[in-house]
């Protein structure tokens, strides 16, 4: 007697029409987009020295991922590493600022290779999820849809069936080489974009999270790179700023301002600056050209900023900040605020002293201590030294 063949019928009936269900489905998600940063180095904001240093900011950064969410789902966001500023007291809170922003951000992955012991409670406060070569967690997986992405910071950690995403620190030499998908790497190397001559695409964090990277992936039907386009997404002052991060930032400022308290209770000690008003005895005319260039209102500049307590931005601001005598805060030491004549020439007492010793002789290499390439790109020698000279 023949068995009835109706069940089985339903039965392969049904998992064709699985099957058709899950394709129409992935087909739906056959473009993700794979937003990445990396080589941030704990800069939580830009710098603002210079108009052609305005973009970036972890602010501006969640702004544009808010604003364009719909547009950019389905999306990963990912760090590639070298985000941690440096192990100072001022880095400590830097990279406090910076791990809550990421936490506030969304950020699906971060890389931090070798966490130093000070961020660990951090990273457990935050509960950003983290990947370490130097931890026991290397590797994560993140789902979209019905796709499923490896991302992973050991080479080796490739894994069959997935979409496979490594952050690396490598160089964009060495990553080339790379058996992955994608390859994203925090060298700090300023690329054009991403790149696939041969092996995996690769692409490289842009440095000082001035720009975010945008891997957009066309994916077949089984889920494999059938091609992929890249653009650079800049954030400048027309991207709208998260509030949320902002507050983060605000704190951050807060706490600057505490740690540098204890500067700004010491009495200014006896020390090689006198402050331009020594200088007009004998330099009137000097004073006064001085006195009409953007040097002389450098710490406004400041304040009108909010920086004007931020250590990082005041030794370029002020006369003598750091060093004995120097520079502390505008009520301790106000006649050392702005970039005086002693900031390019030398600390004035030994010269004021019965003219025994010449002041110093100003080149190129005085300047480059705050004309730096990040803070100011545009620096040209001879054109900015005729806007001061006297």
């Amino acid at each position: 007697m023949k068995k009835p063949l109706r069940p089985f019928l339903f039965a392969a009936l049904f998992l064709l029409f699985s099957a058709l269900l899950s394709f129409s489905a992935w087909a739906d998600d056959r473009v993700l987009n794979i937003l990445y940063t990396g080589a941030i180095r704990g800069e939580l904001e830009p710098c603002g020295c210079a108009p052609e240093t305005q973009s970036g900011g972890l602010a501006r950064l969640s702004g544009f991922i808010n604003a364009e969410r719909a547009a950019l789902d389905p999306f990963i966001l990912v760090d590639a590493g070298n985000a941690l500023a440096a192990d100072t007291p001022q880095g400590r809170l830097k990279t406090e600022a910076l791990l809550k922003s990421f936490r506030v951000i969304g950020y699906d992955v971060a890389a931090l290779f070798d966490v130093p012991a000070f961020a660990r409670p951090l990273l457990k406060e935050t509960g950003l999820r983290a990947l370490s070569s130097k931890a026991l967690v290397r590797s994560v997986t993140v789902k979209r849809g019905h796709l499923k992405i490896n991302v992973s910071v050991d080479p080796n950690a490739r894994k069959n069936g997935m979409l496979n995403l490594l952050l690396t620190d490598k160089p964009v030499s060495e990553a080339a080489s790379l058996g992955w998908d994608v390859v994203i790497t925090s060298s700090g190397e300023t690329t054009e974009g991403a790149d696939k001559t041969t092996g995996p695409i690769v692409a490289s964090g842009y440095p000082k999270g001035e720009k975010l990277g945008v891997i957009s992936l066309r994916l077949d039907g089984n889920g494999r790179v059938s091609g992929f386009d890249q653009r650079w997404q800049t954030l400048g002052k027309d991207v709208a700023e998260d509030a949320r991060v902002r507050e983060v930032l605000k704190e951050y400022d807060a706490k600057v301002v505490e740690l540098t308290k204890d500067e700004e209770k010491k009495t200014a000690l006896a020390g090689p600056w006198l402050g331009a008003v020594a200088c007009i005895e004998c330099h009137e005319p000097f004073f006064e050209s001085w006195a009409a260039t953007r040097h002389s209102k450098a710490f406004a500049s400041l304040e009108k900023a909010g920086k004007s307590r931020d250590p990082e931005c005041v030794v370029c601001h002020t006369t003598g900040y750091g060093k004995e005598g120097g520079f502390i805060s505008k009520t301790t030491t106000p006649g050392l605020v702005g970039v005086q004549c002693e900031v390019c020439h030398g600390p004035g007492k030994d010269h004021a002293r019965g003219f025994s010793a010449p002041s110093g002789p100003v080149n190129e290499t005085v300047c480059l201590k705050c004309h730096t390439k990040e803070n100011s790109p545009e620096f040209d020698y001879e054109l900015y030294r005729e806007k001061i000279i006297h």
